[in-house]
């Protein structure tokens, strides 16, 4: 059976990959730094990730993963083909549209790998230190899974999608910066992280521990 709001939780996971990957269009400026504008949100997926694979267990998560993938891909594929489609005569943005939905091969498969592998790491990491630690220190738990996966997705999809467009230096920074601001910002939700964990154990009467599995991200265990 599964639980009541597991599909609710997967739900708000996705629905923030796919608006951190829509705002992502836009580079701001936060602290110095310049940084796609999906920072304000995308770090909230990788709580989400960690929130689902402690209390429903990794192959739960590996089923909200991929569906995070499929919804992306089609969501690219809708956004491109809606660009080949021809404007209205009396419609003058078909400039500035194409320029926000049409995203290059090369980023949007970087972006593809880099999500796939940085939330699997997020999720396995998170998984074993919680059998490891038997449950106990979960900051530790999420902060420290938090820092594979976001240090894997940042230096995939940076150094696949940039290098050779900017010099490295430029790549390492960009990179080195927005992986700093998404673990800050997974330290700073702790508080609220343990608040969700907590209310979702009582609620759905389960805590799970994934002893004897196999992490096999393609899901055929």
């Amino acid at each position: 059976m599964v639980p009541r709001l597991f599909p609710v939780v997967g739900m708000i996971f996705v629905a923030f990959l796919l608006i951190s990957n829509t705002i992502a269009v836009k580079i701001v400026e936060i602290w110095g730094f310049f940084l796609p504008a999906g920072i304000l949100c995308f770090p909230v997926t990788y709580i989400f990730g960690d929130i689902l694979t402690e209390v429903y267990g990794f192959r739960r998560s590996r089923l909200v993963i991929w569906t995070g993938f499929l919804c992306l891909l089609f969501m690219s594929l809708f956004y491109w083909g809606s660009t080949l489609l021809t404007p209205a005569p009396f419609w003058e943005a078909q400039e500035s549209y194409a320029r926000f939905f049409r995203l290059s091969p090369r980023i949007a498969l970087a972006s593809f790998i880099a999500y796939l592998v940085g939330e699997f790491s997020n999720s396995i990491v998170l998984s074993r230190m919680k059998i490891l630690f038997r449950g106990r220190h979960l900051w530790m738990r999420t902060i420290g899974s938090t820092i594979v996966g976001e240090g894997i997705d940042s230096v995939i999809f940076n150094f696949s999608a940039f290098a050779g467009v900017f010099h490295l230096r430029e790549v390492a920074y960009i990179a080195l910066s927005g992986y700093v601001l998404k673990v800050a910002y997974e330290i700073v939700a702790t508080p609220l992280t343990y608040a969700a964990v907590s209310f979702l154990k009582k609620f759905e009467g389960v805590d799970h521990y994934d002893h004897g599995i196999r992490y096999n991200p393609i899901g055929l265990d």
